[in-house]
């Protein structure tokens, strides 16, 4: 899997977002790409709790990798879910990472194949190249799951997909 898209589209979310926080998101992503990792987490933060999606993301990356904090893969997925349910197609990304590799929470096929799907048809290719390869691993069923789920996702508008994949989970290795 290419986890070396994580800096390039860090940086790329600058490039979308609320204007009204992008003072505070380009002191953060400044700091960051400085390697100045507290600042960074100080100026996400307030940004990420007050539900701006690319400061969730970021602090997704920085938990993720142990970034200026101790490394905490429960911790990414929560803020990668955050932002994945307002859309970002990199946090969809980022969570059938998580999932594929059981980080955060146990290895689940179904749930990463179903956030790549999700992330695929906003049209990242390399989660649609993930989700074909973790099809590989999966069962006809599973895969059927998998896509049911995608699709059921985004009819919801990305809120709630964790707890209906849950109820999902006994289909999963």
């Amino acid at each position: 899997m290419n986890r070396l898209l994580i800096l390039p589209v860090l940086l790329l979310t600058l490039l979308v977002g609320n204007p009204a926080s992008s003072a505070d998101f380009q002191k953060g992503l400044d700091a960051y790409n400085r390697g100045d990792y507290a600042t960074a987490l100080r100026e996400f933060t307030p940004l990420a709790e007050q539900g701006v999606a690319r400061a969730q993301y970021n602090l997704g990356v920085m938990y993720d990798h142990g970034y200026g904090v101790p490394q905490n893969y429960k911790t990414a997925v929560k803020w990668y879910t955050l932002a994945a349910e307002q859309g970002l197609a990199d946090a969809q990304y980022n969570l059938g990472l998580m999932y594929d590799e059981g980080l955060g929470d146990p290895q689940d096929y179904v749930r990463a194949h179903m956030w790549w799907n999700i992330a695929a048809s906003s049209g990242n290719k390399v989660a649609s190249e993930n989700r074909d390869i973790v099809a590989e691993r999966m069962t006809l069923s599973q895969i059927g799951t998998a896509q049911q789920l995608s699709q059921e996702c985004v009819k919801k508008n990305y809120k709630g997909c964790l707890a209906i994949s849950a109820a999902q989970a006994h289909l999963c290795p």
